[in-house]
């Protein structure tokens, strides 16, 4: 499972910098974090209506992950770092890791 997701994090990085005519990554990435946000934003709604009327939900999930990704990318953000970050919390309850970042 996790390989694709680091297969994706790989094109979506080496995207960066190409020829926005061709690709749509490339295009994403050319137009700066806000816009990245935004659609990220808009695609979250789509996958919200789409939760709501059990319909899409799979392909709206795929899109959101897709673009978080693409988002990440943009802000300069490391999957790897996120990676490690869940790790850290595997095994640990959610009340004690919400604890443990309040202290």
């Amino acid at each position: 499972m996790s390989d694709t997701i680091e297969k994706l994090v790989k094109t979506i990085r080496s995207r960066k910098g190409s020829d926005i005519k061709s690709s749509y990554t490339a295009l994403l990435l050319s137009k700066g974090n806000d816009h990245c946000l935004n659609k990220l934003k808009e695609e979250v709604a789509e996958l919200e209506d789409a939760i709501k009327n059990e319909k899409n939900t799979v392909h709206e999930t795929a899109e959101v992950i897709y673009h978080l990704l693409v988002t990440l990318e943009s802000a300069g953000i490391n999957f790897d770092a996120i990676i490690t970050e869940l790790k850290k919390r595997e095994g640990i309850s959610g009340f004690e890791e919400k604890r443990n970042r309040q202290i």
